[in-house]
């Protein structure tokens, strides 16, 4: 399957050509659709991971300090988005947890008080 990706940025547009490989029937529409939904979801965890936890930025290098780091942001992540008690931005609610105890003690186990 072949896709075909256009995007503007500044005024400027960029074009790439994207090839996926698949044992599956050649229903291309179907195909397209899940490929889709695949980056949609690998966009929106990259995208939470950096605005929430500023990834993009973080200056972990050595050893297997920046993977280790990585689970523990998406640990932290799962954990906060789980909570359903208020709304607030992940970003927000994951200060919260850090300023009380209180907070941080509902979201590892899931109880509000």
């Amino acid at each position: 399957m072949i896709q075909d990706h256009y995007r503007m940025v500044n005024g400027k547009t960029s074009e790439e050509l994207v090839y996926f490989i698949s044992s599956l029937p050649p229903k291309v529409r179907q195909l397209a659709r899940h490929v889709r939904n695949h980056w949609r979801i690998e966009n929106q965890l990259h995208w939470s991971l950096d605005v929430s936890f500023a990834e993009d930025t973080s200056r972990i290098r050595k050893g297997d300090g920046a993977a280790n780091a990585a689970i523990f942001r998406r640990l932290a992540l799962s954990l906060v988005k789980r909570d359903q008690s208020e709304k607030r931005s992940l970003r927000a609610k994951r200060l919260k947890a850090s300023w009380r105890f209180e907070t941080l003690l509902s979201y590892l186990t899931g109880i509000t008080a």
